[in-house]
């Protein structure tokens, strides 16, 4: 696996954890997320927790990007309540993310390790679900 790191995003970054400050109370609500689409607007949402299995913040701001018209993301990172700081994706959410955007970039790591890499890099040896996975190869 070859990990090319790209520019971190922090205004992305700042975007999560201001909704993850002021948005996420109790246990609800936990996770916050933020991508920039292709035409450079930030989208931001919150996780909607619960005990069958409630969507990831991830997974909800794809449906909230397209209800928005962006359907072309660039970047996404997601960032824990409670001062957590930035939070990798889920299993699903990285085959989910991988499949709606083979080539967007991902926010992960922590303090001084913060660095951006390809979803590809996250899940390395995955499963091709649709046709599109392999124009980005």
């Amino acid at each position: 696996m070859t990990t090319q790191t790209h520019h971190v995003d922090h205004e992305l970054i700042q975007a999560a954890t201001h909704v993850a400050r002021t948005r996420c109370r109790g246990d609800n609500h936990t996770m916050a997320a933020a991508a920039r689409a292709r035409d450079g607007r930030i989208v931001t949402v919150v996780n909607a927790y619960h005990f069958t299995g409630g969507p990831c913040a991830e997974l909800v701001l794809i449906g909230a990007a397209a209800a928005q018209g962006a359907y072309e993301l660039d970047t996404i990172v997601a960032v824990g309540d409670r001062e957590r700081g930035v939070v990798p994706p889920c299993g699903r959410c990285r085959q989910v993310l991988l499949d709606y955007f083979p080539a967007l970039k991902v926010i992960v790591g922590e303090g001084e390790r913060i660095r951006t890499v390809l979803i590809t890099d996250l899940l390395p040896e995955s499963y091709v679900w649709a046709d599109h996975q392999h124009d980005a190869e």
